[in-house]
Protein backbone atom coordinates (compact mmCIF):
# COMPACT_ATOMS: atom_id res chain seq x y z
CA UNK A 1 0.00 0.00 0.00
CA UNK A 2 1.25 3.49 -0.85
CA UNK A 3 1.98 5.49 2.23
CA UNK A 4 2.60 9.24 2.14
CA UNK A 5 6.30 8.51 2.62
CA UNK A 6 6.39 6.22 -0.44
CA UNK A 7 4.56 8.79 -2.55
CA UNK A 8 6.93 11.52 -1.39
CA UNK A 9 9.96 9.36 -2.23
CA UNK A 10 8.54 8.58 -5.67
CA UNK A 11 7.90 12.28 -6.25
CA UNK A 12 11.49 13.13 -5.30
CA UNK A 13 12.80 10.48 -7.69
CA UNK A 14 10.86 12.16 -10.51
CA UNK A 15 12.41 15.53 -9.73
CA UNK A 16 16.01 14.26 -9.87
CA UNK A 17 17.95 14.80 -13.05
CA UNK A 18 17.37 17.23 -15.89
CA UNK A 19 13.58 17.56 -16.07
CA UNK A 20 13.68 19.48 -19.35
CA UNK A 21 15.33 16.65 -21.31
CA UNK A 22 12.01 15.10 -22.49
CA UNK A 23 10.80 18.56 -23.50
CA UNK A 24 13.88 19.34 -25.59
CA UNK A 25 14.18 15.83 -27.05
CA UNK A 26 10.45 15.77 -27.83
CA UNK A 27 10.74 19.08 -29.67
CA UNK A 28 13.80 18.06 -31.66
CA UNK A 29 12.57 14.59 -32.65
CA UNK A 30 8.84 13.79 -32.64
CA UNK A 31 8.02 11.22 -29.97
CA UNK A 32 11.52 11.18 -28.45
CA UNK A 33 10.40 12.72 -25.16
CA UNK A 34 7.89 9.94 -24.62
CA UNK A 35 10.43 7.30 -25.65
CA UNK A 36 12.81 8.62 -22.97
CA UNK A 37 10.04 8.15 -20.43
CA UNK A 38 9.35 4.62 -21.69
CA UNK A 39 5.89 5.50 -22.97
CA UNK A 40 6.40 3.43 -26.12
CA UNK A 41 2.84 3.38 -27.43
CA UNK A 42 2.22 7.09 -26.97
CA UNK A 43 5.63 7.97 -28.40
CA UNK A 44 5.14 5.77 -31.46
CA UNK A 45 1.67 7.16 -32.12
CA UNK A 46 2.92 10.73 -31.89
CA UNK A 47 6.01 10.04 -34.01
CA UNK A 48 4.00 8.36 -36.78
CA UNK A 49 1.33 11.09 -36.74
CA UNK A 50 3.72 14.03 -36.81
CA UNK A 51 6.12 12.50 -39.34
CA UNK A 52 3.21 11.52 -41.61
CA UNK A 53 1.66 14.97 -41.50
CA UNK A 54 5.00 16.63 -42.21
CA UNK A 55 5.82 14.22 -45.06
CA UNK A 56 2.35 14.68 -46.60
CA UNK A 57 2.77 18.45 -46.37
CA UNK A 58 6.13 18.30 -48.15
CA UNK A 59 4.72 15.86 -50.74
CA UNK A 60 1.91 18.35 -51.48
CA UNK A 61 4.61 20.98 -52.13
CA UNK A 62 3.70 22.90 -49.00
CA UNK A 63 5.61 26.04 -48.08
CA UNK A 64 8.13 26.13 -45.24
CA UNK A 65 8.20 29.61 -43.74
CA UNK A 66 11.68 31.08 -43.57
CA UNK A 67 10.93 34.69 -42.70
CA UNK A 68 8.06 36.69 -41.30
CA UNK A 69 6.72 39.71 -43.16
CA UNK A 70 3.34 39.94 -41.50
CA UNK A 71 1.51 38.44 -38.52
CA UNK A 72 0.25 35.38 -40.43
CA UNK A 73 3.77 34.60 -41.63
CA UNK A 74 5.01 34.90 -38.03
CA UNK A 75 2.41 32.40 -36.88
CA UNK A 76 3.28 30.06 -39.73
CA UNK A 77 6.99 30.34 -38.90
CA UNK A 78 6.27 29.58 -35.23
CA UNK A 79 4.29 26.50 -36.25
CA UNK A 80 7.03 25.36 -38.61
CA UNK A 81 9.73 25.81 -35.97
CA UNK A 82 7.71 23.46 -33.76
CA UNK A 83 8.84 20.62 -36.03
CA UNK A 84 12.36 20.84 -34.60
CA UNK A 85 14.95 18.95 -36.62
CA UNK A 86 12.43 18.15 -39.36
CA UNK A 87 12.23 21.88 -40.14
CA UNK A 88 15.99 22.42 -39.97
CA UNK A 89 16.84 19.44 -42.18
CA UNK A 90 14.12 20.38 -44.68
CA UNK A 91 15.42 23.93 -44.96
CA UNK A 92 18.99 22.68 -45.45
CA UNK A 93 17.84 20.26 -48.17
CA UNK A 94 15.81 22.98 -49.88
CA UNK A 95 12.47 21.25 -49.38
CA UNK A 96 9.30 23.28 -49.04
CA UNK A 97 8.45 25.60 -51.89
CA UNK A 98 9.10 29.31 -51.42
CA UNK A 99 5.88 30.13 -53.21
CA UNK A 100 2.67 28.18 -53.63
CA UNK A 101 2.35 27.02 -57.24
CA UNK A 102 -0.21 24.23 -57.13
CA UNK A 103 -3.62 24.00 -55.55
CA UNK A 104 -2.67 21.33 -53.01
CA UNK A 105 0.32 23.33 -51.76
CA UNK A 106 -1.86 25.45 -49.49
CA UNK A 107 -3.14 22.30 -47.79
CA UNK A 108 0.42 21.02 -47.56
CA UNK A 109 1.50 24.23 -45.85
CA UNK A 110 -1.24 23.78 -43.25
CA UNK A 111 -0.24 20.14 -42.71
CA UNK A 112 3.34 21.24 -41.96
CA UNK A 113 2.25 23.97 -39.54
CA UNK A 114 -0.20 21.67 -37.72
CA UNK A 115 2.49 18.96 -37.45
CA UNK A 116 4.74 21.51 -35.73
CA UNK A 117 2.02 22.60 -33.33
CA UNK A 118 1.21 18.98 -32.49
CA UNK A 119 4.89 18.35 -31.87
CA UNK A 120 5.05 21.24 -29.40
CA UNK A 121 1.99 19.92 -27.57
CA UNK A 122 3.56 16.43 -27.45
CA UNK A 123 6.85 17.83 -26.09
CA UNK A 124 5.01 19.73 -23.34
CA UNK A 125 3.06 16.54 -22.56
CA UNK A 126 6.35 14.64 -22.16
CA UNK A 127 7.61 17.37 -19.84
CA UNK A 128 4.43 17.18 -17.76
CA UNK A 129 4.82 13.41 -17.50
CA UNK A 130 8.44 13.86 -16.38
CA UNK A 131 7.61 16.40 -13.69
CA UNK A 132 4.70 14.34 -12.36
CA UNK A 133 1.94 16.79 -13.29
CA UNK A 134 0.37 14.11 -15.42
CA UNK A 135 0.21 10.36 -14.98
Amino acid sequence: MDTPQNKNAAGQDLMQGFVYLPLIAGWLVPGAGHFLLRKWGRGALLAVSILSMFALGIAMQGKLYSSAHDILDMLGLAGDLGNGLLYIVSRVLGLGADSVQVTTADYGTRFIVVAGLLNVIAAVDAHNLRTGRKA
